[in-house]
């Protein structure tokens, strides 16, 4: 059998349409919740937003996540940590204090119709005329005829 040449081989490099050099560029994410401590997740990705939008997703939904970066040799740096039940504590005290703020102020704007509206009256009876009463703060007779007292 004889070698063929090489312009008769058929065979041509085929150009790629991603990265196949053997940089150091993987992402790992991995998440653990309290309420499965024996199930936690990992995704391993080259895409560094796809491993944040994971690890904001999970931390989210309540689970401590820890991102890392890859350095070769299958060592990995951590370059962020989410704690989600920390992140859902502070997001429910931040609503219980907007909710406590809005009730305060309902209630101020309130007292201070109130006061208005008082403020309103007394001024109302103030610009009356004086009507004449009695020692028991009844209106007396405004004529002269019938019995006294």
């Amino acid at each position: 059998m004889s070698p063929t040449p090489k312009s008769a081989r058929q065979w041509t490099r085929k150009a790629r349409s991603n990265d196949r050099t053997h940089n150091v560029n993987g992402y790992r994410v991995e998440a653990s919740w309290n309420t499965r401590p024996d199930l936690p997740v990992v995704i391993k990705t080259p895409d560094c937003k796809h491993a944040y939008r994971k690890a904001r997703q999970w931390a989210a939904e309540g689970a401590y996540v820890i991102v890392q970066a890859h350095q070769g040799w299958d060592r990995w740096r951590t370059l962020d940590e989410f704690d989600g039940p920390a992140l859902a504590a502070e997001r429910q005290a931040a609503e219980r204090t907007a909710i406590e703020d809005a009730r305060r102020a309902a209630q101020a704007a309130e007292d201070r119709i109130r006061a208005e509206a008082e403020r309103a009256s007394l001024a109302r009876l103030m610009v009356r005329p004086p009507v004449m009463r009695d020692a028991t703060g009844r209106v007396t007779a405004r004529h002269t005829t019938g019995a006294g007292r």
